[in-house]
């Protein structure tokens, strides 16, 4: 008889597609989707199918030019999951160790583990407003550490951490010949505030990210890695196992939403600066609530003072028809992540919704 086969999962990216779902959504973490008229899409621009090869020449150079880098940095892929998939495989053998920051994103755990690698953690501390510490770091890593995943902005806290913060980390990879991993998703939500990738701030440094959370254009699946040429190269042969060529259609349209950008964040600008003051001023007023609060983006991390995250964000759902994120999915069963890229009425609804939850909790005490 064989031996049975590992199954390896998400937990929560299946309870977001399955059980997420909610009138008021605010566990969704990314911006209202961008109606394609906005992109002045004509049907004589698309086309089914494209020359293939290894990636989209108009689109790598887009890319490229978005980033600051040569074409031969990039690696397009099917969003930003798809891009850490690729640059773990291309970095981590089955028994390498990979350090990945506590609380963090399961799905990233999800694919180390997938590939075989041995996990380890540093933290980050509530008390230390969530920030990463590179004494942390240091104390956790070891000889076998062969990559260091971090996301910025963080998911789920949306704390940002400083090029100086992550150089510090760089150098303690460098020093054991490893690699820094960091998915940048969430930082392309700093739209009042310039940044270079961290690609850019050595040569053991790798970036991922994509359209999908700042902009409304998840649909698009338009991801990427920055990474040194040969480490790129290896990801493409990579590619050849996992999809192949990407869907010419959405290449075609991922090119006219950079061409258009500019004018694509000036409506997230809007959007976001909205409701975020809405959420501020939802968490300045509960006494109930402990926040770090993050300097951009469209999630923030609340931790209960009292009480279980679960069994707050069940009444909210099954009572109140407002859906968050339960912390436990992020390792913090006392938090819940709350996203406010949605249309700004339903923010607004949904946070008068988690007050009224909180109060009807808090009188059963």
């Amino acid at each position: 008889m064989s031996p049975q086969r590992r199954e390896v999962r998400s937990a929560y990216i299946e309870w977001a597609k399955l059980r997420s779902q909610a009138r008021y959504d605010l566990a969704a973490s990314d911006l209202l989707h961008l109606p394609l008229a906005e992109l002045g899409v004509r049907m004589e621009d698309l086309e089914i199918t494209g020359p293939g090869g290894y990636g989209y020449e108009p689109l790598q150079q887009r890319l490229a030019s978005k980033a600051g880098v040569a074409t031969e940095n990039v690696v397009h892929a099917q969003g930003t999951s798809m891009a850490n998939h690729l640059a773990m495989a291309a970095l981590v053998e089955s028994g390498d160790e990979v350090l990945i920051e506590e609380p963090g994103y399961e799905a990233i755990l999800a694919a180390a583990e997938y590939l075989g690698a041995r996990i380890r953690r540093f933290p980050r501390k509530f008390e230390a407003g969530f920030q990463v510490d590179p004494r942390e770091v240091e104390r956790a890593i070891s000889a076998r550490t062969r990559l260091i995943v971090i996301t910025n902005l963080h998911n789920p806290t949306g704390v940002r951490t400083s090029d100086s913060t992550l150089k510090m980390v760089g150098e303690i990879a460098r020093s054991l010949g490893a690699h820094v991993l960091v998915d940048e998703v969430y930082l392309e939500a700093c739209l009042d505030s310039p940044w270079k990738s961290a690609f850019h701030l050595g040569t053991n440094f790798v970036a991922t990210g994509s359209l999908t959370k700042a902009y409304g254009l998840s649909g698009l699946r338009c991801g990427w890695a920055i990474a040194a040429p040969a480490l790129a190269q290896r990801m493409w042969r990579l590619t050849d196992l996992f999809g192949v060529v990407a869907a010419h259609p959405a290449e075609l349209l991922s090119v006219m939403a950079l061409d258009r950008l500019p004018q694509i964040a000036a409506r997230a600008r809007k959007l976001l600066n909205t409701n975020r003051t809405l959420l501020k001023s939802f968490v300045d007023s509960r006494k109930d609530l402990l926040t770090i609060w993050p300097e951009a983006g469209m999630v923030a991390f609340p931790q209960l003072l009292s009480g279980h995250a679960d069994a707050f964000c069940q009444l909210l759902r099954e009572k109140y028809e407002t859906s968050v994120v339960p912390g436990r999915f992020f390792e913090a069963p006392e938090h819940f992540r709350v996203g406010i890229g949605g249309d700004t009425e339903t923010v607004r609804e949904g946070l008068s919704r988690i007050g009224a939850a909180l109060d009807e909790l808090a009188a059963k005490r």
